[in-house]
């Protein structure tokens, strides 16, 4: 006859033993979770550090680029605007430029071009005459027996007119009187680089164009079919009219450059970019950044 074999009855004991050892594996996985993601975030952290530092060079490189040759080329031949390409690792770059003389030289232009560059963004013919004398009193130095502040007054926080050049033309929103509304849609039609009174009739956008004293529609209209057909320029500039003693088409000694940056991941080189394009005026080339796009403008003389 077999024998009756009897387990002793557990104790609360193993069960608070198992509960113990379930938190502490419990806590253990956490811990792991939390220094996985540690270590995702800190090889990402590396990877854009890693690609800032190459976009910076690669714009580097487009910037020496450029500037060898725009500078190969006498100035009188210079081109007014061109554009080039190149690829270097995993990243395409391109950049284009343009003359400066494109813009209205906020230091340069006459009363009259900027009274029509006013008239042109919509302000009637009083106000934009107005804000042209404001601007010329802006930047002309002050006469011994003359207050600093004639004309154009002093700011409301004090600031009184420079009475020299525009250094930037961000300035433009400390000159009293300018509407901050009108003064952001015309800065991208103007610039402090340019050093000539005139725009180049060639290059200027249709926008600028219009701010031509004498500009009319048809005659704007007849000036962007023709400026299309080849030629040295003095048909265009007969096609303005009285406007032609405000164009040129002449270049500037500086040019304004875009850089753009499209980078590509993996082995499969998929996009990761797009241009990141920047509306700055840049004399220390500063860099915008948009999404992992980069791009730099730059202003040579």
């Amino acid at each position: 006859m077999k024998a009756l074999q009897i387990n002793p009855p557990r104790t609360s004991g193993d069960g608070f033993i198992i509960v113990t050892v379930l938190w502490i594996l419990a806590a253990l996985a956490t811990l792991v979770s939390i220094y996985a993601v540690y270590v995702m975030n800190t090889a990402s952290a590396f990877s854009l550090h890693q690609d800032r530092l190459q976009s910076e060079a690669l714009v580097t490189a487009a910037v020496e680029l450029a500037a060898y040759q725009l500078t190969a080329t006498p100035g009188l031949s210079r081109p007014k605007h061109g554009s080039l390409n190149f690829q270097m690792g995993n990243a395409n770059v391109a950049v284009t430029f343009q003359t400066e003389a494109a813009r209205i030289d906020l230091n340069g232009a006459p009363k009259e071009l900027l009274a029509g560059l006013f008239v042109a963004l919509d302000v009637n013919p009083d106000s934009a005459a107005n804000y042209a004398d404001r601007i010329v009193s802006w930047r002309t130095p002050p006469s011994k027996d003359q207050d600093p502040s004639f004309a154009s007054g002093a700011t409301g926080d004090g600031y009184v007119p420079r009475g020299a050049r525009f250094p930037h033309v961000n300035e433009l929103v400390l000159v009293p009187g300018l509407p901050t509304a009108v003064v952001e849609r015309m800065l991208p039609m103007v610039t402090v680089y340019s050093g000539r009174p005139q725009v180049n009739v060639f290059e200027a956008t249709p926008e600028v164009l219009a701010a031509l004293p004498g500009m009319t529609k048809d005659r704007l209209d007849a000036v962007l079919v023709q400026r299309q057909v080849p030629g040295d320029g003095q048909a265009l500039l007969k096609l303005l009219g009285p406007a032609q003693n405000y164009a040129t088409t002449e270049g500037s000694n500086a040019s304004r450059w875009m850089f753009g940056l499209l980078t590509t991941m993996g082995a499969g080189r998929i996009p990761r970019s797009s241009f990141c394009r920047s509306t700055k005026v840049m004399s220390r080339i500063p860099f915008c950044r948009g999404m992992t796009g980069w791009s730099r403008q730059h202003t040579m003389s």
